[in-house]
């Protein structure tokens, strides 16, 4: 068996204009697609309209999305973002299907994307409306942005979240899957991880470092994979199917992932089934508290280019 098949370091999946595109161009892939630019000063990365449904995250920096729908209005939107993705939340837009658009500024951008079938509404999302939770406790304990997730954005297909996992601490943990429907309990949904490392926030530092993290993700009844990755910023694992976690932080370095998912069920819903053999670890946070240094926010100013 491959070993690391779904995992892609940075700017491997490089296509022009953009560092990073994960799209059905991949063998075996169907249901979500990501686009990571780093874009300077009177750069712009072009967006066609698709049957696509996108979501654009500012990662650091701050950019003007020009886009122009369907019926044909140009219209333009001003993402303050952040800046960088260990500041808190950040402001986002969703944009529909067949809807072209220019993403123009200075930093770091991705565009989360599924394919669809449905137009919903445009809707811009400031960073101040984002439901910001603190999952699990103890070393267990991760901060995750909900913007793009069901009950927060209303779409067809696209489900999208962030998380911070403080330096030390796991994260997508207990290991689980969503690779089969089950009514009521299961999704059946592709989900991609990019990742960005940094030295531990608070920390500084005047020597070279290496921020460093981990992933696993292993064979379930729906597939065989094996990923057992050392991961940095810029890189991208993919999980079409299997059990995935933990997402690990090594100790002196922070991790931040950007999770997109979508696949073909019924229902727009995340339903996850935890790793029976793991399941139990969630009932023991009732007895801790969340980690001291979660949540990480960010001061609520405009970034500047």
């Amino acid at each position: 068996m491959v070993i690391d098949e779904w995992f892609f370091p940075r700017e491997s999946l490089a296509s022009p204009g953009w560092e990073s595109v994960v799209d059905a161009t991949i063998e075996g892939w169907q249901y979500t697609g990501l686009r990571i630019a780093h874009l300077g000063k009177g750069q712009s990365a072009q967006l066609n309209a698709q049957a696509i449904e996108r979501i654009i995250v500012p990662l650091s920096g701050s950019f003007d999305v020009t886009y122009q729908s369907s019926d044909g209005v140009e219209k333009s939107q001003h993402l303050h973002g952040r800046t960088s993705v260990f500041d808190g939340p950040t402001d986002s837009l969703y944009l529909p299907i067949n809807t072209s658009a220019v993403v123009s500024g200075t930093g770091r951008v991705a565009v989360a994307e599924a394919p669809a079938d449905e137009s919903f509404p445009i809707a811009y999302i400031p960073r101040e409306s984002v439901a910001v939770e603190m999952r699990g406790a103890g070393s267990a304990s991760r901060q995750v942005h909900n913007f793009g997730t069901p009950g927060n954005l209303n779409a067809s297909r696209i489900i999208v979240c962030e998380v911070i996992t403080p330096a030390g601490n796991w994260s997508s943990y207990p290991p689980h899957k969503h690779d089969e429907y089950k009514a009521g309990s299961e999704s059946e949904l592709e989900e991609i991880y990019y990742f960005q490392t940094d030295v531990e926030r608070g920390n500084e530092t005047s020597t070279a470092t290496d921020p460093i993290g981990y992933i696993r993700n292993y064979t379930s009844a729906a597939g065989d994979i094996e990923t057992l990755a050392e991961v940095r910023t810029g890189d991208i694992a993919l999980v079409p199917f299997g059990w995935h976690g933990p997402c690990v932080a090594a100790p002196g370095y922070d991790m931040y992932y950007l999770n997109v998912m979508a696949g073909p069920g019924p229902e727009r819903s995340w339903l996850i089934t935890d790793d029976p053999a793991h399941a139990w670890v969630r009932q023991s946070w009732t007895t801790q508290s969340v980690d001291s240094r979660l949540p990480y926010m960010h001061p609520k100013k405009e970034v500047s280019p």
